[in-house]
Order: structure tokens, then sequence, then C-alpha cells
């Protein structure tokens, strides 16, 4: 006997038959648009994972900095490094074997305690020894994962008689070096992402696979091996944070405030770090560089750097030619302006051009200085009191006897001086 079973559908009513012929043409036709969709998805992702692979493999592994798809720290080349990786494991393992038990009981204890299986529910107010046992416990955990942690932070604040002591200060977007005492005491220097990867980073990085991206910089921090080094730590103009994860430092900068951290490296070589405090837009470029040699290697370099300052030290009362200025001058844009005001003097996007621009062709040579001094825009652009007087003179005669900006005015090192707050 044929059964016929009606159904209501818009109003009508169809018989079973067309009822199962309509649905099997609907599910057909949703069967092939989702085969479609499946096709394409996969398609889109072996693009996709083709190009992040590339992406990803393009580069190797930073010796002393991040490594590709890193899961893990990265390797420690100080013992408080070491210390904080097996901190990390030790309390991950910790927090691991908590999860399991506490979960573990529960889900057990919910799963073969149900009503359903005919297990009456339990009748009590309270238990002695369940009270002392989840208040021994957990005591008992605290104090173990906090015996090691507190030894491992007394001893990473411990700046105590250090070899070399050197200040880190933080500026938008760069760190400024002064050696202050050990071998090396009198060095100062500023240390700019490359001009290179600047660029790089401008024009969208398209097709760069370099190890050390935007960690490469013109003038590295150098200290020497199985030192103690103990880095001090402030700002000029907002918080800044000194870090680099192999040593297993990171210690704020602050504006007003002086901090301290330290480190003994282990090994020769190059590390690497960045600034991890939100310091503006240009944050992703300012990156630590440190270079670790051996005590001999140490010294020829320290002992270099004290004769360039030596020859580089000057009478701001001198008076400078034309002609010495823009030479100097040009080597200082090269280093510190480049990057943002470009070659042509035209700027990009939100950076204002210098070719051109009213403040330079500006008679009244007070007003450039002033902005180099304090800076303006709120930071866009930053201030460079830091840079001596004679090298702010240079840098501006220089802006105002470049491209098209042919003033023949000069400025100076002493008309920087006398701004100088």
């Amino acid at each position: 006997m044929k059964v016929r079973v009606l159904e209501h559908t818009g109003g009508k009513w169809r018989s079973s038959d067309e009822w199962f012929a309509v649905r099997s043409f609907f599910l057909s036709n949703l069967k092939m648009k989702m085969k479609n969709l499946i096709q394409k998805l996969s398609m889109a992702g072996l693009v996709s994972g083709a190009w992040l692979s590339q992406a990803a493999w393009a580069v190797n592994d930073l010796a002393g900095g991040p490594a590709v798809l890193q899961l893990n720290l990265q390797p420690a080349a100080t013992k408080i490094a070491a210390e904080q990786a097996w901190l990390h494991w030790f309390m991950l393992i910790i927090c691991t074997v908590i999860f399991l038990a506490v979960f573990g009981v529960m889900f057990y204890s919910i799963l073969k305690h149900r009503k359903s299986l005919g297990h009456p529910a339990a009748s009590f107010h309270e238990s002695v020894k369940v009270e002392i046992a989840w208040t021994v416990i957990p005591f008992i955990i605290v104090i173990l994962m906090a015996l090691p942690a507190t030894k491992a932070v007394v001893a990473a604040k411990d700046t105590s008689n250090a070899d070399l002591t050197i200040k880190a200060t933080g500026y938008q977007w760069k760190w400024g070096y002064d050696y202050l005492k050990g071998e090396g005491e009198g060095v100062s220097f500023l240390s700019t992402l490359s001009n290179e990867h600047r660029e790089l980073s401008n024009s969208g990085a398209v097709g760069v696979s370099i190890d050390n991206y935007l960690l490469k910089v013109d003038n590295p921090l150098v200290v020497p091996v199985d030192k103690k080094i103990r880095i001090i730590t402030t700002a000029s103009d907002v918080i800044h944070a000194f870090s680099v994860p192999s040593f297993g430092i990171k210690q704020d900068a602050i504006p007003g405030f002086v901090r301290d951290t330290w480190f003994r490296a282990e090994r020769t070589g190059d590390f690497y770090g960045q600034c991890q405090e939100l310091c503006g837009k240009e944050h992703a470029y300012m990156p630590i560089h440190v270079k670790v040699l051996s005590a001999e290697d140490y010294s020829a370099w320290a002992k270099d750097e004290q004769k360039k300052i030596a020859s580089l030290q000057d009478d701001p009362s001198k008076v400078w030619a034309l002609d010495d200025l823009l030479k100097r001058g040009e080597k200082v844009y090269a280093a510190n302006c480049l990057a943002c005001h470009q070659a042509s003097g035209k700027g990009a996007g939100a950076i204002k051009p210098l070719d051109g621009a009213a403040v330079v062709l500006n008679a009244d040579k007070s007003k450039q200085i002033s902005v180099l001094l304090a800076g303006q825009n709120n930071g866009a652009m930053p201030s460079w009191k830091q840079l001596s007087d004679t090298d702010l003179a240079a840098v501006i005669s220089f802006t105002k006897n470049n491209w098209s900006n042919q003033t023949g005015q000069l400025v100076q090192p002493s008309d920087v001086l006398a701004l100088r707050k």
C-alpha cells in the first residue's frame, strides 16, 4: 500500500513524492554550492599557506634575537635569563598539574556521581579535614613557587659592584648611551635605526628577507664579556623601556626618574632587543643592539672611541667657515634626519618638508634652532638637544644652504649655546 503524507508548503499541500523531489533538488543544489565553496577555500588556503610559508621561512633565526615561529623564550646568554627560563617552565608545570587535578576531580565527580546513575545528593555542612587540606596544600604550593621566584628577583635587582656602568637614555625614537664608570668612561653616542631598514619599511618592505630587519642600528652598545654591566635607564620625553630578552632584562626609562638593571653576558656575539613601552608613532623603530666583545677587543674599542671623542671636542665659541659647517652638517643630517625628511628634503606623509620650509628660509635663525632644541607638533618632530652645539649649528646651516634653500645663512655653535635652556 502506498503511503501518502501531506506536507504544508507556502499555503499549498503537496504529496510526499512531490515534497521529496523538491527537497532533493534543494539538497543537490546546496551540496554543489558547498563543494564549490570548499574548493575555493582550499585554493585560497593553499595560496595563503604557500605565501605564509615563504614569508615565514624567507629569513632565518637571528642569533641573540627572535627566531622564526618562535614559541619559547630566547636562548639565555646570562644566568639571570637562564633562571627566568627555568622559573617559566617550573610555574607552567605546577599550574598545569593543578589545573588537571582540580578539573579532573570535578569532572569525574560530575560524571560518576550524577543523579541519573542513582546517586543521592550528599548532605553535609562542613568538614574540618577538607578545610585544613585546602588551606595547607595551596599554602605549601605558594611557598614552593615563591622561594625560587624571590631568589631570582632579588638577584636581578642587585646592581652593586658593577664593572661597568652605562646610562641608557630613551629619546623619541632612539637610544643614547653614556659610559659613566669603568673602562671606556666618557664614551657617549646615539644609537639609531639604520636608514637602510627605515627606507625599506617606508617602501612597504616588499620582498624583504633580512634576518635582523628593523633591528640594525648605526651604533650598537658595546660591552665586554663576563663583566657585570649596570644599566641606568632614564628618558628625555616619554616613558620608554630598555629590554634585551637574551639577557633577561627589562627596565622602564621614565623622564625625571632613574632606574637600573644589570647583566653579565656569558658569551660574545650580537644580542637584540627593542623598546617595550608604547612610546609614540615610531615605537617600532627603536631597536637595541648589544655587541658583546672579548676583554681584549673591548679594550681596543674603548680606546678608539675615547680618541674619537677627544678629536671631536669642539669649542662652542669657535667661528666656523660655511664650507666646513656644510660638510659636517651633511654627515649629521644623514645620520639623524635622512630617515624622515629624506635625501631630497621633501619629507613624507605627515613629515614636513625642509626644502622651501618657511622656518628654514626665515632670516631669524633662532626659530629653527628652537625647533631642534625643543621639538614641535607633540613630538612628531622630536627634540635633538642631545646633539652638540656644533652638530646642531652644522645641520641647520646645511638645511639653509641645500636643495633650493640657497640662503647663504650661517649658524654658529655659539648661536645654539645661547638658546639652550
